[in-house]
């Protein structure tokens, strides 16, 4: 277990902001000491979120359909924890297909958002786009052939992409690869690793789109695929290619196929890539850890049988892991006001009593912004907050009292502890390649790698659940909504209901309160308000900053190392706050310069 050094703001202080290649807005402030170590991490959302506030005294059959636009990008998670809140409160069942449907919605999500996040938002973290300008497209050739058998991978076919990077260094404008550290001493690749790797986020760029299409069969559209509740809006009908809208067996064969090809390219490109890159930089074990020895939750997802949120039907196991005991894994309940409270304590939220913890059930959404004695404002632009007051747009949120880390890593150590086969299959086998122990885990390089090991968990299972519908489908059930409890008449006066999710991200949770047929309260705690939380009243620091605690940095100024551990996580700012007054504009107008 991990013993989180107690934060020293003493020495220099270094802002970034913004931190790029993200969702959102997000603002780290660190202290470095004369060795140019992290001694003190402060992080900051700038955006105040109020879809909370705009689902007040709605119908909440729509609440997914606004809740879902709290981010396009982890597009369609929030739809389904909103309508499992609202079926969560009417005591609605849906049919086995709408389960189904909804758990190959997410499993393309998964592997969609962790292939995008590690090739355009993380890998460049680790991949020096201009040294790949002095590979030998031959040995990037040999290389490539020998992680994998993937068929893009000849000397002519590197030496294109090298010949696309040249016109891009060329032009004196780098694209998508602008604004890098590049030539940072923290860079280990050979020239041929950088070369691979690039070749493979433009095949990326492209092959992502391909994998949404199962967004836009079941739901639509993609980004905010369609959703109702009771169960999902796909009619079936198998037998008619003319139907409009409807699943048929033409839909279907696509959906097959993309499924293999997803589970193909992750198989084949993105997991050799990322354990090749993963051991040139095996010293990052060493950092970037913070809570993730310690502190570790999951709410659950993916339930093979419709209605039964039992932790023995779930694919990714429900649990949480405080002070590093991975032998106890402690229940969970939504429900429970002494298990999921949120803080504002450091908060730009105003509470009626700020020494007390909320549960989502009865949370206030208020904004209150106002800097602390140390904070400081130069012509309207933030220079500095103070830790020591309300420094963020984010609340804190608390699991028993502990802040928590969540997100893949905390997904595949809960379902390691409680000896799922599949996760520790997937676990064991990375760490023996890799030739590092099970402690390797608790790091940026171990958040790094969960994610892709979970991708490759769910293009597996992607591929046997739309196999599990087809046969659903054969055997003559073509149900996929239960509208028995459609109409508000058949509501209880008063309802409260909590809806699960496990994001790309990490836990997500929407809360209901339903009075008279209409929405009372609704509020939401997502993956990001629980790793970018500050700290709490009692002066834990939230999961970001713990991260950064005791990393070293090679140059200050090229913060390099702050943004690998900060990228580990993905942070989704747009989920964990929004900025707009009630006229509809900005409240603060932050410039970055």
């Amino acid at each position: 277990m991990t013993v989180l050094p107690t934060p020293d703001a003493s020495g220099r202080r270094v802002i970034i902001d913004p931190i790029t290649r993200i969702e959102g807005h997000l603002r780290i402030e660190i202290n470095v000491d004369d060795r140019n170590v992290i001694r003190n991490a402060v992080s900051v959302g700038t955006m105040w979120r109020g879809l909370e506030n705009i689902l007040k005294d709605r119908d909440p059959r729509d609440a997914w359909a606004f809740a879902q636009r709290v981010c396009g990008v982890c597009t369609g998670i929030h739809a389904l924890a909103s309508l499992r809140s609202v079926e969560d409160a009417l005591a609605i069942k849906i049919p086995e297909n709408a389960n189904l449907i909804r758990n190959i919605m997410t499993l393309t999500l998964y592997a969609q958002d962790h292939l995008v996040h590690f090739y355009h938002l993380h890998a460049l973290d680790w991949v020096d786009v201009v040294s790949a300008l002095r590979a030998d497209p031959a040995a990037t050739s040999t290389l490539a052939q020998s992680i994998s058998s993937w068929p893009k991978s000849s000397p002519g076919y590197f030496k294109d992409i090298q010949a696309r990077i040249a016109k891009f260094v060329g032009s004196g404008q780098l694209g998508p690869f602008r604004n890098g550290y590049w030539g940072h001493p923290g860079y280990k690749l050979p020239a041929e690793a950088n070369l691979m790797a690039v070749a493979h986020y433009l095949e990326a760029l492209e092959f992502q789109r391909e994998m949404v299409k199962i967004h836009t069969v079941f739901g639509g559209k993609n980004p905010h695929p369609h959703w109702v509740v009771g169960g999902v809006p796909s009619a079936i009908n198998v037998h008619n290619t003319g139907a409009v809208g409807a699943i048929n067996m033409e839909r279907l064969n696509l959906v097959v196929e993309i499924a293999r090809r997803t589970q193909e390219f992750i198989t084949q490109v993105y997991v050799p890539d990322l354990l090749t890159i993963a051991s040139f930089y095996k010293d990052w074990v060493q950092w970037g850890g913070g809570l993730s020895s310690m502190n570790l939750m999951s709410y659950g997802e993916f339930p093979g049988r419709a209605n039964d949120t039992s932790n023995d039907n779930m694919g990714m196991p429900r649990g949480a892991i405080i002070g590093g005991d991975l032998s106890r894994i402690h229940e969970v309940d939504l429900k429970d006001p002494s298990h999921i409270q949120e803080f504002v304590d450091h908060s730009w939220y105003k509470y009626p009593d700020e020494g007390k913890g909320l549960h989502p059930f009865d949370g206030i959404t208020e904004c209150d912004f106002r800097l602390g004695p140390a904070g400081k404002i130069d012509k309207d632009f933030l220079t500095q907050v103070d830790e020591t007051a309300k420094y963020s747009y984010v609340k804190a949120p608390r699991f028993k009292g502990e802040a928590m880390e969540v997100g893949p890593l905390a997904r595949l150590v809960i379902g390691y502890a409680a000896g799922r086969a599949d996760i520790r299959q997937l676990v064991d086998g990375a760490l023996k390649k890799l030739d590092v122990p099970l402690s390797a885990l608790f790091s940026t390089l171990g958040r790094t790698a969960a994610r892709g090991l979970e991708a490759q968990w769910a293009a597996d299972r992607l591929v046997t659940t739309v196999n599990d519908l087809i046969a659903n489908i054969r055997n003559g059930d073509i149900n996929t909504c239960a509208t028995e409890k459609w109409e508000p008449s058949s509501w209880p006066a008063t309802a409260k209901g909590a809806g699960y999710c496990e994001a790309p991200r990490g836990a997500l949770g929407h809360w209901v309160v339903i009075k008279d047929g209409r929405i009372a309260n609704y509020q939401c705690v997502v993956p990001t308000t629980w790793n970018a939380s500050p700290r709490d009243a009692k002066g834990k620091i939230g999961t970001y900053e713990a991260a950064l605690m005791g990393t070293p940095m090679a140059d200050p100024s090229r913060p390099l190392e702050v943004l690998r551990t900060i990228h580990s996580f993905d942070p989704c700012l747009a989920c964990a706050t929004h900025l707009y007054g009630p006229d509809g504009e900005p409240i603060v107008d932050v410039k970055v310069v």
